[in-house]
């Protein structure tokens, strides 16, 4: 990484292009939230059919491109980077494998050394993938201190420590079929997270929205007893959110906020509350709000794994799902 923050500082791109599928585009989609506030430079998540299918030769010379896969061996991501190198992009690669085809292709490569994950559903390896995108807006410039990022362990422990009331919680949803997840900004990326998770290892319908479209529409689906899963953390986007709650708590929708002591307003309007006993990114240098995804999704990673015990499932071995998926 320091080795890309020195050939990042004497040039800068002007473009950012993040490639993933799954679980590691989630983490993209963090990746750009983060990258465009700290950074200012514009951010766009690949399309990679648009060359692995279609053939096209983009424009992106001088731009920064990040392949991001938890295997390294995601065929398509892989002839995405390729493409970019080849039409003169700085490629990142971004894997818990540092032996995989990603590792080899990128120019650079930040490697997560989460370890081997044996669930199929990847967890540890999206904590890494953010925690990998704070490190490159670091290499980038941006105004995030590694000292702030040494503080994420200790909110994260303290979201452990939550599990036998979130597998309580868990239980008492065992028979959900449909939900919805809600979050915003730095936090969107964890309602689609936390959603794919529930639809792979739940087998819940779960529909994530951004809160700036949930109220465009989807909130249409809501009635009685619906469950509705919100982050919500402090910060800009905590106005919003809690308009969404109270709409929610009028329809009569079962509402369940994670949150943190620094929001004690979120855990007052909500049905169902997971609430982190910290109170997260106080005392840093960073806005508030801005180191809550890593520890706000392992209440969710939990929750998940509990439903799925709860309606008899395995979550580690999820039907029809494989470790590595290859598409072109």
């Amino acid at each position: 990484m320091l080795e890309l923050r020195g050939y990042l500082s004497k040039r800068r791109p002007p473009l950012i292009v993040l490639a993933a599928r799954g679980t590691s585009d989630n983490a993209a989609q963090f990746g750009r939230y983060l990258l465009e506030i700290t950074t200012g430079i514009p951010v766009s998540l690949a399309a990679p059919s648009v060359t692995t299918l279609y053939g096209a030769k983009l424009h992106l010379e001088n731009a920064l491109v990040v392949g991001i896969s938890q295997s390294g061996e995601s065929t398509d991501i892989n002839m995405f980077l390729e493409s970019a190198r080849e039409q003169g992009a700085l490629t990142v690669g971004v894997t818990n494998e540092g032996g995989s085809t990603l590792a080899r292709l990128a120019r650079h490569s930040v490697v997560l050394a989460a370890g081997r994950e044996t669930s199929v559903p990847a967890t540890k390896t999206y904590t890494g993938q953010l925690l990998a995108m704070y490190l490159l807006a670091h290499a980038l410039g941006a105004p995030i201190e590694l000292e702030d990022l040494e503080r994420l362990l200790e909110w994260t422990g303290k979201a452990l420590e939550l599990e036998p009331r979130i597998a309580a919680l868990a239980a008492e949803y065992a028979s959900i079929e449909h939900a919805i997840i809600v979050g915003r900004g730095l936090d969107y990326a964890n309602a689609l997270e936390f959603g794919l998770k529930m639809m792979e290892a739940c087998y819940v319908v779960a529909e994530r929205f951004s809160g700036a479209d949930f109220l465009h529409g989807p909130i249409a689906l809501v009635e009685k007893t619906f469950p509705v899963f919100v982050f919500a953390p402090p910060g800009p986007t905590w106005p919003g959110t809690r308009d969404i709650v109270s709409s929610l708590g009028r329809l009569g929708a079962r509402v369940v906020a994670i949150t943190d002591r620094s929001n004690p307003e979120a855990a007052s309007l909500a049905g169902d509350t997971i609430v982190i006993p910290a109170e997260v990114a106080e005392q840093t240098s960073l806005p508030i709000e801005f180191l809550t995804p890593i520890p706000y999704i392992v209440p969710a990673q939990l929750f998940t794994a509990h439903l799925a015990r709860s309606k008899g499932l395995n979550p580690d071995q999820p039907r029809t799902l494989t470790k590595v998926t290859r598409t072109v």
